[in-house]
């Protein structure tokens, strides 16, 4: 990178973000950088005109996976028939096999449902799956689990690649659950898909690339198919890969080096949450920080000794979050060290080349 390039204010605001990752590495608490939490949505806030919009409109399509999905299934339909858009949406459902009412609740709701076997799904080829079963310009993928909340996310989600033919996708906000730890509305806070301001990333090419750090390869290419869309002309050149996590990103990477966007649109809200146990939670951190590695060469832990002090931060962290609730402090003590732990481990087995753990696909 030239210094030129270094002394810009996005580049700035984007080294500060990168501090940020570092001092959390390092085990340091948040607490001793308070005026540092400046995030890439600054670094790479939109300042140009949107270009003109697409004629003829491009139709959306809803591609959905589920599996024993009963519990959330009817209020994720409703808002998809509630949304404001000029013609109802096609939905495709791809489902794994479940053995609840899910089936039937399908039934009528939605344009076609595919079934497939519980061992043959993959985060990357049963989102290509799904894709090869619509017909839309631009599809929409949401997990089971993951609510609208507006009658406007349909058309919000989408107006990033109606605006702009440079961009391959959008991807939504989330916020918690009503009954949401206070550790996980802390990480979900943290998050890329958490603040109200719209940003974008690009690449110039593979030169950039190799000059760009480890971090900010990563943060170049946030991406979350929780809710997400994509442009069907350039998954048709870029599909996802088949892998056991981290399609999104992995896809992000892609895209960018071929020269598309890739957009943040928070005006699409959905509520999505997870409280995973802490067994579950290091198998999804060990496998994720091996693709970290394995896409941008990034080790977020690098050292045991500060695995140790990552997981001494975060347990106060976690009881802090926690303090009201004592029945939950075993639980959020046992995420201070899977989480921390995941992210060495993970990182060190790609580093050291060693096999893909044989966890079966339900864990992840």
């Amino acid at each position: 990178m030239t210094k030129d390039a270094q002394d810009t204010p996005a580049e700035g605001t984007r080294a500060r973000a990168f501090r940020l990752l570092r001092a959390w590495r390092d085990g340091r608490p948040d607490e001793q950088i308070p005026n540092e939490r400046e995030t890439l949505r600054e670094a790479f806030k939109d300042s140009s005109e949107p270009a003109p919009p697409h004629a003829p409109p491009l139709k959306v399509s809803i591609a959905l996976l589920t599996k024993n999905g009963e519990a959330t299934l009817p209020a994720l339909l409703d808002s998809f028939w509630s949304q404001q858009v000029m013609a109802p949406p096609e939905i495709v459902a791809v489902d794994s096999g479940s053995t609840d009412r899910t089936l039937e609740i399908l039934a009528g709701r939605v344009t076609r449902v595919v079934a497939i076997e519980p061992c043959t799904f993959n985060l990357g080829l049963t989102r290509n799956l799904a894709i090869e079963q619509t017909t839309g310009d631009v599809i929409v993928f949401i997990v089971q689990d993951a609510v609208p909340t507006s009658d406007r996310w349909l058309e919000d989600l989408t107006a990033p690649l109606v605006a702009d033919g440079t961009v391959a996708g959008a991807f939504a906000r989330q916020v918690p659950r009503p009954e949401a730890s206070g550790v996980t509305r802390h990480y979900l806070a943290q998050g890329a898909a958490a603040g109200d301001e719209s940003w974008y990333s690009e690449m110039s090419g593979d030169a950039e690339w190799q000059e760009t750090a480890p971090e900010e390869r990563l943060w170049r290419c946030v991406f979350d198919n929780v809710c997400s869309c994509v442009r069907r002309s350039v998954w048709a050149a870029h599909p996802f890969a088949e892998t056991p996590i981290g399609e999104d990103i992995e896809w992000a990477r892609d895209v960018l080096l071929a020269g598309h966007r890739i957009v943040y649109a928070p005006q699409a809200t959905v509520v999505h949450s997870h409280e995973r146990s802490a067994l579950d939670e290091y198998r999804r951190t060990y496998l994720l920080h091996r693709r970290l590695w394995e896409l941008f060469e990034l080790q977020t832990i690098p050292t045991f000794s500060l695995a140790t002090r990552a997981m001494a931060s975060s347990l106060a962290l976690h009881l802090r979050c926690e303090r009201r609730r004592p029945a939950r402090w075993l639980q959020t003590a046992a995420l201070a060290v899977a989480w921390p732990a995941g992210q060495y481990f993970g990182a060190r087995s790609a580093v050291r080349g060693r096999p893909l753990p044989r966890w079966r696909p339900g864990t992840v």
